[in-house]
C-alpha cells in the first residue's frame, strides 16, 4: 500500500500535471499545468519555429502551410519529405500544420488525437476537426485582411487548393504559391536520397512485359472520347507498376522517386539518372527514340519539359487529380490543353490482377500466414512467463517473416497494442509507450510483409487468458462484420461503400461502432493501402481480380481494442439464376481467437462460412508448414482450426436475405 506522503504527492501532481515528480510520467502533455507539464515523448520545436517565422518575412506571407505528404500526395513518405514530423514533432501519417508569427497550430484526425498529445510540445496547440474549411475558419482569425498565406505547390493537390481558395475566396486573404520549400530552408540535417539503383522485377513474377502495359495504356488513351495526347502518371506506384520496377525510396514501400510521361509515341521517364543501371537502361531502351523507347530524363526536370509539352499546338494532357500536384496541374493552360479524371486509366488498370498476380499474391499469403502462426504460437508459449512486451512481439513477427521465400521486410510498421494501447486504432509501441504483455489483457497485432510476389496484411486479436463476456461478444461481432461481408454475393460493378455496413451491422445492433475505414486494395509488392479499391465513397466499383482488406473493429478507450483482419479477392459467385456476380475468396489464412468466440451469437451460415475457412487454411498452411519441418506450428494450426458444432446455434443477426434486401435497395436507387 502506499504511504500517505506518495499519494499527497500525487494527488499534488494530478492538480499540476506534473506526474514525472512523483516517479510516475504522464504520457500526454498538460501545458495548462504550471509549470508546463511534457512527457519524454514531446519534441522541443522551438528553434525550427525560430528559423521557419525568419525564412517567412521576406516572402511576405503571413501563415505558412505544412502538409504531411510529398510532391507525389503519397500516404506513407521518405524520412526527408516527412516536413510536418520536422516542424511539429508528430510523427502520424495524417495531418497539416499552419504556422504563423505568434501561433503553431497541428490539425489531425482522431486516430492520432492520443499520439499528438504525446508528441507536441507547448508551442503548438491541436485542432480536432480535419477539414480544410476548419484550416481555412482559423486561419482567417489569424491572418490579417489582405494577409498572403505561403503554400508549396508541390504538396498540394488540385483539390486541396482548389478547396482552400473557395473558403478563403471572400475573406480578403490569398494563397502564394512558393515553389522553394521553407521548411528545407531550414532543416539543415534533411535525410539524403538512399543510394540504391532501381531493381527489375524478375521474370517468374511478370506476366505483362512493360511493353505490353504501355501499349494497353495507350489504346484506353486512344478510345476516350476526350482525345487526350498525353498521360502524366504521377503517384509512385504507376511509374513502377508500368516499368515493372521497383525502388527503395519510400520506408515500407518498393517505390522511388519518378514521373512519366506517356504520349503515343514518345515515352518520356524522369528520375534520378544515377539511379537507373546500364542493365536497366538497355531493359528500357533507352539508346533509341521510338515509341517503345524510353527516354530518360533527370527527375527534377518535369515541370520545365511537362510546360514545353503543353506549349504545342494540339496537345491534351491527362492528369488524375487524386495524385497530381497543383505545381504541375497550373502549368497545364489554357484548359483545353487539359484533361482530368480522379484516377488515371495505370491505376486501374493496376488494381485488377492478372492470371499470375492473383496466383503470386495467394501464395505470398500461404507463406506470411506461416511466420503470423509462428508469432502467435511463441506468444502463447511465453506470455505466461512474463517476460514479452508489445516491441518484442514486433521484433519477432518481422523476424518470421524475413525468413521466408522472397521476403523484402514489412509492409509497414507493426502495431503491436496490448490493453488500452490497443484502443489506438493506429498505435505502434516505443520504447516510452512499450508494454508489457500479460495473460489478462487483450493483445491485438496488425502487420504485414512485402515479398517479390505480393504484399500481405493482417490482423488478429487475442487473449490469453480469461476474456469478459462484453470482450467476447465485441470480439464475435467484430467477427461476424468480417464473414458478414466474406460471404456476399453482389454484381459486379457494385460499389464496396454500398456493401460496407454489413461490417458494421452486427456491432450496430448492441451500440458498438469503429471509428475508420472497412477496408483498402492490396498490391502485388507494391503499396498494402493500394488506392481505388476499398469500401470508401471515392473507391472504383468492383471487379474479378482486386484484392482489398475487410477489416471491422472496435476499440473500447483506456481498456482494450479489437480488429479482425484479412485480405481478400473478388472472384466469380455460381448463382442459381444471374450471371456476372462476385463474391470474395479470403487469402490470409490465420485462425481467430477460439476463446473470444460466441459461438451462439452466430447464424448458421456464419459458422458454415467459419468452418469452410479453416478447412482452407488446413488445406494450404498444413503442406507449407511441412515442407518447412515446422511439426509444432503445424499441431498448434490443427488444434486452432478444428471445426466448430454447427447444430443449435442461435443467430441475432438474420444474414442472406438482409444481405440481398440492402443490395436490392441500393440497386433500385441506382447507387451501385
Amino acid at each position: 500500500m502506499p504511504s500517505c506522503a506518495w499519494l499527497l504527492a500525487l494527488s499534488m501532481a494530478a492538480l499540476t500535471g506534473n506526474f514525472g515528480a512523483v516517479g510516475y510520467e504522464r504520457t500526454e502533455r498538460n501545458c495548462s499545468a504550471t509549470p508546463p507539464y511534457l512527457p519524454s515523448t514531446a519534441v522541443n520545436t522551438t528553434l525550427q519555429l525560430q528559423e521557419l517565422r525568419a525564412q517567412m518575412l521576406p516572402m511576405n506571407i503571413s501563415a505558412y502551410i505544412i502538409p504531411g505528404t510529398d510532391a507525389h500526395l503519397s500516404e506513407y513518405i521518405a524520412p526527408r519529405d516527412a516536413r510536418m514530423a520536422f516542424m511539429t514533432g508528430f510523427t502520424g501519417s495524417a495531418g497539416t500544420a499552419v504556422v504563423t508569427q505568434s501561433k503553431a497550430t497541428l490539425w489531425t484526425d482522431s486516430r492520432y488525437w492520443v499520439q499528438a498529445e504525446r508528441q507536441l510540445d507547448c508551442n503548438w496547440e491541436l485542432e480536432k476537426d480535419v477539414s480544410i474549411r476548419s484550416i481555412a475558419e482559423w486561419l482567417i482569425s489569424e491572418v490579417p485582411q489582405g494577409g498572403k498565406i505561403g503554400f508549396d505547390p508541390f504538396l498540394f493537390s488540385l483539390n486541396t487548393q482548389e478547396n482552400y481558395a473557395l473558403n478563403l475566396e471572400s475573406s480578403n486573404r490569398t494563397l502564394k504559391s512558393i515553389t522553394v520549400n521553407l521548411v528545407d530552408q531550414v532543416w539543415k540535417d534533411r535525410p539524403q536520397l538512399p543510394p540504391d539503383s532501381l531493381i527489375r522485377l524478375p521474370d517468374r513474377v511478370i506476366q505483362r512485359s512493360w511493353q505490353m502495359k504501355v501499349e494497353h495504356i495507350r489504346s484506353v488513351m486512344k478510345d476516350d472520347p476526350y482525345e487526350p495526347t498525353a498521360l502524366l502518371l504521377s503517384a509512385l506506384d504507376e511509374t513502377a507498376w508500368l516499368f515493372n520496377l521497383r525502388g527503395n525510396d519510400i520506408p515500407y514501400n518498393p517505390f522511388f522517386y519518378s514521373y512519366t510521361l506517356l504520349t503515343m509515341d514518345e515515352i518520356w521517364f524522369f528520375v534520378h539518372h544515377d539511379r537507373v543501371t546500364e542493365d536497366l537502361k538497355l531493359y528500357l531502351n533507352t539508346s533509341c527514340n521510338g515509341p517503345m523507347c524510353v527516354q530518360l530524363k533527370n527527375y527534377d526536370s518535369v515541370l520545365e519539359h511537362l510546360k514545353t509539352y503543353v506549349d504545342q499546338h494540339g496537345v491534351k494532357v491527362w492528369i488524375g487529380t487524386e495524385y497530381t500536384n497543383y505545381a504541375l496541374y497550373e502549368i497545364i493552360t489554357p484548359q483545353d490543353k487539359l484533361m482530368t479524371s480522379s484516377y488515371s486509366p495505370v491505376l486501374t488498370t493496376k488494381a485488377v490482377k492478372d492470371e499470375t498476380e492473383q496466383k503470386i499474391l495467394r501464395d505470398a499469403h500461404v507463406r506470411d500466414a506461416v511466420a503470423v502462426i509462428q508469432l502467435l504460437m511463441w506468444l502463447e508459449k511465453f506470455v505466461p512467463e512474463g517476460k514479452e512486451t508489445e516491441l518484442s512481439a514486433a521484433e519477432y513477427v518481422n523476424k518470421c517473416r524475413s525468413k521466408q521465400k522472397d521476403s523484402r521486410g514489412p509492409s509497414f510498421e507493426t502495431i503491436s497494442a496490448s490493453g488500452p494501447n490497443a484502443a489506438l486504432a493506429h498505435y505502434s509501441p516505443t520504447e516510452e509507450t512499450n508494454r508489457r504483455l500479460t495473460v489478462d489483457e487483450m493483445y491485438l497485432v496488425d502487420s504485414g510483409g512485402q515479398y517479390l510476389d505480393g504484399t500481405t496484411d493482417i490482423t488478429r486479436t487475442v487473449h490469453w487468458g480469461t476474456p469478459t463476456e462484453m470482450q467476447k461478444e465485441a470480439f464475435t461481432r467484430v467477427l461476424m462484420g468480417n464473414i458478414e461481408i466474406s460471404q456476399t454475393i453482389f454484381p459486379s460493378g457494385t460499389r464496396g461503400v454500398n456493401m460496407e455496413m454489413l461490417g458494421r451491422r452486427a456491432l450496430w445492433q448492441v451500440g458498438l461502432n469503429y471509428g475508420h475505414g472497412t477496408g483498402h486494395g492490396v498490391g502485388n509488392y507494391f503499396g498494402v493501402h493500394e488506392w481505388p479499391v476499398g469500401f470508401q465513397s471515392n473507391n472504383i466499383p468492383f471487379k474479378a481480380g482486386m484484392f482489398t482488406s475487410i477489416e471491422p473493429g472496435y476499440y473500447k478507450e483506456n481498456d482494450f481494442g479489437i480488429r479482425i483482419e484479412d485480405i481478400a479477392v473478388t472472384v466469380p459467385a455460381h448463382t442459381k439464376y444471374g450471371h456476372n456476380y462476385l463474391t470474395f475468396d479470403t487469402v490470409s489464412l490465420v485462425p481467430y481467437d477460439r476463446k473470444l468466440i460466441d459461438t451462439s451469437l452466430l447464424t448458421s451460415e456464419q459458422l458454415q462460412w467459419l468452418n469452410k475457412y479453416y478447412n482452407t487454411i488446413r488445406q494450404l498452411v498444413g503442406p507449407e508448414l511441412d515442407r518447412q519441418g515446422l511439426r509444432e506450428e503445424k499441431d498448434w494450426m490443427l488444434k486452432n482450426t478444428e471445426p466448430f458444432a454447427e447444430s443449435g446455434s442461435s443467430a441475432t443477426v438474420c444474414s442472406s436475405p438482409l444481405t440481398l434486401i440492402f443490395l436490392a435497395i441500393a440497386l433500385l436507387h441506382n447507387i451501385i
